[in-house]
Order: structure tokens, then sequence, then C-alpha cells
């Protein structure tokens, strides 16, 4: 557990930063940035469903919506709620990982075996805690959200969208008898093993604000 714990330590310390930056730049350096990713999480689930055209064809489409949605955010919107929702999706998989090794317990389901209830639990405490630092600390000149009951509300709904998108993840893993969608990331796999959540929760997320 120690050795992967710091392959993704030392992957999260180089990938980060140079997610932020392109995040903070915007515009076309922002546009450059998701490219980049759809083309690699492309060619990860071509590669995972390459026996099932429809679910290749389908797949791209909703990476497609699932990454302009995040450009339109990003974009169109307050850039904290963005870097919020970031926040939330990275430490409810932090949580997961954490609790989870740590604690084990009875597994969640045979979808994905590794994950247990105490690891579900981690996702939440972590997150809520993460998102409500974010929200009252970092921007304390101006607070994303004034309401705290609706924060937390908000908090707990994107860490569960999360905690789902990574079980629909696992789900095709499984089907394709792999373990991760591929070893781009030291400790995490493929670009998708370390996105899946954030893929459902800002289409999800946008849908919410448009509506």
């Amino acid at each position: 557990m120690i050795k992967e714990f710091e392959k993704r330590l030392l992957s999260s310390i180089i990938l980060i930063p140079i997610s932020i930056f392109f995040i903070i730049k915007g515009s076309v350096y922002f546009i450059l940035f998701l490219s980049i990713l759809f083309l690699a999480t492309s060619y990860e689930w071509f590669k995972m469903n390459k026996k099932n055209d429809l679910s290749k064809l389908l797949g791209i489409i909703f990476l497609f919506l699932s990454f302009y949605t995040t450009h339109e955010i990003r974009e169109n919107y307050n850039i904290n709620i963005f870097l919020l929702i970031i926040t939330i999706c990275i430490f409810t998989d932090i949580g997961g990982y954490i609790f989870g090794k740590i604690f084990k317990g009875p597994k969640l389901t045979k979808v994905s075996p590794k994950k247990t209830y105490s690891g579900v639990f981690g996702s939440f405490s972590l997150s809520l805690i993460a998102g409500l630092i974010f929200n009252n600390y970092f921007f304390i000149d101006q607070k994303i959200f004034n309401k705290d009951l609706f924060l937390i509300m908000l908090i707990l709904f994107i860490s569960t969208i999360s905690q789902l998108g990574d079980l629909i993840i696992s789900y095709f893993k499984r089907k394709a008898k792999i373990k991760d969608t591929g070893k781009i990331i030291p400790g995490h796999g493929g670009l998708l093993d370390r996105i899946d959540g954030m893929i459902f929760v800002f289409p999800i997320f946008y849908l919410i604000i448009i509506l």
C-alpha cells in the first residue's frame, strides 16, 4: 500500500499543478488541455471496448459531451465553482482510497471488488471537509456559497455522482477483464481511472445549471 500511495502522491504532485495552470489560463490553453484529455480518454475507451462498436460510439459521444460541458462551466461561470467541483471530486477519490485501504470492511458491490462501505464513508467525509474549507477559507472575500446547508447538500451530491461514475467505469473494466484503463499515470493507471468521476459530474452539473 505504501509504495502504491507514494506513486499516487508523486503523480498528483506533478499533474495537479499542470492541470491548475491550464484551468487558470482558460481560453485556448484550456481548450488544448481538454482536447488532449479527450483524445487520451477516447483511446483508452476504444481499447477497453474493442469488441463492442456500439459501446465505442456511445462512449465517444459521452466523452465529447462531458469535455464540452467542462469547458462551458469553466468559461461561462465563476471559476471558483469549477475549482470547487474539482476539489470535491479529488477528495472523494482520496477519501475512498485511504479509508478503504485502512479500514477495509464489507465490500460495496461485485462490480468493483475493491470498493468498501468504509471507502464510501471516507469519500463523503473528506470531500465534505475539503469542500467546506475551500469555500470558507480559500476565497474568504468572495464565498461561492453563503448558505452552509445548501453547500453541504451540493458537496454530497457531487461526491455521490463522482462515486457512481467510478463504479460505471469499473463495470466496463470488469466486462473487458482489465484492472486499469491504461498505464499512463503511475499509481493511478489510465487517465479514465483518474477522472472517471469528473466526466460524469460536469455534464450533470451543467444540466442542473441550464435547467
